[in-house]
């Protein structure tokens, strides 16, 4: 394991496992860690994050010589969060207790990160057959994940996100602040690594299929990995494709004015009306989700914790509204009034109805977006509890010592 014999003394380790419902498999799970850790030649612990299972894997991890504590609040994020918050190693690697990954040869996992390689290092997950993880996983969900990973990082190289054997350094993990609960626990933290200038690696580890009935739900898992990808990079997933999406259906609102009876499409015509008023609602609508969400959220951009209302854009919101709403009102005013005139083959009616709409849509969307956020960011005051009556008809009912004490003096003249 290259150089590490010069440091064996100094560095410990401790392998989390969290643990539900594992009777089948913890035992061997936590024997195979024991192994992995004398195979690196390193001083460290196993410790078995019981997350309220209701069989004996706590017992049975006990009796193989696991230290184990127990986290209520369910959850994989929670079961780990604890397990690092209580762990003593300085290096911490994390797996399954069901015998899925290749715990006997952790050393080559921590390797980077003993010879001062890497920060955090993550098993990417080879020789994957179908009986050790769902081809829906396999070719949808794990591709699809690190996609967006990547998107919301900037580009780290890396080719299975969700992967859930990992070391790290301990120092750096909690540097992160990860709050995720649940299986999105593997997005946050290599999102808010990267953004951290953490050193990431990954190198290739055998997968094998898992001992013992799946905790994974395919479709709740995944929209919280979508979820906690778009509150940490709602600038890269919704605010440039949005406003990509409102800029083509602007140009093609526009080619509609110009050529009212449609753009030629081979022998036929196409009337882009339609989807240029979906694409300026959906745009819109996005970008000022992705805006909220920047305000309230580790967006990674000096934007971080500026409240919308110091953004100078946002004076721009009610004022654009209502004067989108008044010209979409506008519009099909004069529109009513050409059809009651009998003009009933002006060429640009249709396009012209489709602009109105569309008006009149994004204005209600921005005059709400401008009314509803103030009182977001400034909250209702409170009902005040019913005042201390001090004094009533001119006689003191308390002494000037309590009303200081009252009041927070620390000094009495």
């Amino acid at each position: 394991m290259g150089d590490t014999s010069s440091v064996n003394n100094q560095i410990t380790m401790s392998v989390i496992l969290p643990c539900y419902n594992e009777s089948e498999s913890v035992g061997q799970s936590v024997d195979e860690a024991y192994s992995g850790i004398t195979a690196a030649s390193l001083s460290g612990e196993v410790m078995v994050v019981d997350n309220n299972s209701t069989d004996d894997s706590a017992n049975i991890a006990i009796l193989h010589g696991a230290r184990v504590i127990s986290e209520p609040q369910p959850g994989y994020g929670s079961a780990l969060r604890a397990g690092i918050a209580c762990s003593n190693g300085e290096i911490l690697v994390i797996a399954d207790a069901d015998l899925t990954y290749d715990l006997p040869g952790l050393a080559k996992l921590i390797e980077p990160i003993v010879n001062d390689q890497a920060d955090l290092v993550i098993g990417q997950r080879v020789n994957v057959t179908s009986k050790a993880m769902p081809l829906l996983h396999r070719w949808l969900g794990t591709p699809v994940l690190t996609y967006l990973v990547k998107r919301a990082t900037g580009g780290i190289k890396i080719t299975d996100s969700q992967s859930g054997f990992r070391a790290f350094r301990r120092d750096v993990i909690q540097s992160l602040d990860l709050t995720s609960t649940g299986m999105e626990f593997a997005s946050e933290m290599l999102i808010k690594a990267a953004r951290r200038g953490v050193r990431i690696m990954e190198i290739p580890s055998p997968y094998r299929p898992r001992v013992g009935q799946s905790k994974l739900n395919p479709f709740s898992d995944g929209i919280r990995h979508l979820r906690q990808i778009f509150l940490l990079a709602p600038y890269m997933l919704l605010i440039l494709p949005a406003s990509l999406l409102f800029a083509v259906g602007v140009i093609i609102q526009l080619l509609s004015l110009i050529s009212p009876k449609g753009i030629s499409v081979g022998s036929t015509f196409w009337q882009p009306v339609f989807f240029s008023g979906i694409a300026m609602v959906l745009g819109l609508q996005a970008i000022l989700a992705g805006q909220f969400l920047s305000s309230r959220f580790d967006s990674g951009l000096p934007n971080i914790g500026k409240s919308l209302l110091e953004r100078k854009w946002f004076r721009f919101c009610l004022p654009g509204g209502l004067s989108s709403i008044i010209a979409g009102l506008s519009i099909d005013g004069a529109l009513f009034i050409l059809w009651r005139t009998g003009l009933n083959g002006f060429a640009l009616r249709i396009p012209l109805a489709s602009l109105a709409q569309t008006l009149m849509i994004d204005g209600v969307s921005l005059t709400g977006f401008g009314l509803f956020v103030p009182l977001i960011e400034h909250p209702p005051a409170k009902v005040l509890p019913e005042p201390l009556v001090i004094s009533e008809d001119g006689l003191n009912k308390i002494t000037t010592i309590e009303i200081q004490e009252l009041l927070g003096e620390t000094r009495i003249d």
